[in-house]
């Protein structure tokens, strides 16, 4: 199961999906997609937004840390979770936002 918390200074995504395609743990097609959402939000925040992250990116684990959130960063921030929210109604038991 991947975990997603949010809250107002930073993002945590930890864990696998469960492999119910057969694929290696963080090689399914929700991890995928969690992965390139995640690993987007971290550039969009860096190089769109303007933004001074921290990010901690190691396979099954991400945290993004922020102090200050500009307009910019906010609206990639809710983008990325309701992309998040869809993969999680899309396939059943793989996603918790806690």
């Amino acid at each position: 199961m991947i975990k997603i918390h949010r809250d107002q200074h930073h993002i945590t995504v930890q864990g696998h999906a469960p492999r119910s395609d057969g694929a290696p743990p963080g090689q399914n097609i929700v991890c995928a997609a969690v992965s390139a959402l995640t690993l987007t939000l971290i550039e969009g925040l860096e190089t769109v937004a303007g933004m001074d992250i921290r990010a901690e990116v190691d396979p099954g684990n991400v945290r993004i840390d922020w102090t200050e959130e500009s307009d910019t960063g906010k609206a990639l921030i809710n983008t990325w979770y309701l992309g998040i929210k869809r993969i999680r109604d899309s396939y059943n038991n793989t996603i918790s936002i806690v």
